[in-house]
């Protein structure tokens, strides 16, 4: 049995809500299941959920949006989408309005349990035992507070989603030494994805948004063609 986490479960598919849910229940976890986005914001109003299983077309509206405006408002509880659609484009735009993974209709229940534990072993409760070095890591005018998973500019706390989070904090462990793609997923995903999963690639485009001045010329998480990426505390071009 898995420790008991609470899960919103936001799918208007009965059929797949009951089937879903039972089988995380079956695991340990608490579920809520609602039909729409409606019911949606009426369970975050209500309590606090450690991931949400997010459609990303329902009745009232489009997930992928509903996902963009929960981070804006600072919700930054881990959020899986589950889309039937399989344009890549949409896949692209839920990582970019800051989902932490997403799964393709008709879901299979095993993977979707592998990707709820993976997340959740990146989203630890407060209080938990940290996974990494409690000294914070230091760049340019940033603070990464590995041990209570913050990022900060100055005194001012910046918003990152635990995805975000992952990526940046197994750059951070790894500070000067290129990562491949391949390396970076498993560290901070975990073994539970795809070879041709391209998400890595919107992490750090989201992620030098947020640090770099110039994005498409970065000092800090710079490209090492032909390997991958890596952190430069010093902000020198490597």
């Amino acid at each position: 049995m898995d420790e008991t986490h609470s899960l919103l479960l936001v799918d208007d598919d009965a059929r797949l809500t009951d089937l879903v849910s039972r089988y995380l229940k079956e695991h340990g976890y608490r579920v809520r299941e609602v039909a729409n986005l409606a019911g949606m914001r009426r369970a975050l109003s209500e309590k606090h959920f450690d991931l949400i299983l997010l459609d990303a077309g329902l009745p009232d509206g489009d997930g992928i949006r509903a996902c963009q405006q929960l981070r804006g408002e600072g919700i930054e509880t881990p959020i899986v989408l589950l889309t039937a659609r399989g344009d890549e484009i949409d896949r692209v735009l839920g990582l970019e309005f800051g989902a932490d993974d997403y799964l393709s209709k008709p879901v299979s229940p095993r993977e979707l349990l592998a990707r709820i534990r993976a997340r959740l072993r990146r989203a630890q409760p407060v209080g938990a035992a940290p996974r990494l070095a409690a000294e914070p890591i230091r760049f340019g005018n940033f603070r990464l507070d590995l041990e209570q998973r913050l990022l900060f500019q100055g005194d001012e706390q910046l918003r990152l989603t635990s995805g975000e989070f992952a990526i940046l904090a197994a750059l951070a462990e790894h500070a000067g030494r290129p990562l491949t793609r391949d390396h970076l997923m498993n560290l901070a995903r975990g073994e539970d994805y795809s070879s041709a999963d391209r998400s890595i690639d919107v992490m750090v485009s989201r992620l030098r948004k947020l640090i770099e001045d110039d994005s498409r010329n970065p000092r800090y998480l710079q490209t090492v063609w032909g390997v991958g990426y890596v952190l430069v505390l010093s902000g020198e071009k490597r």
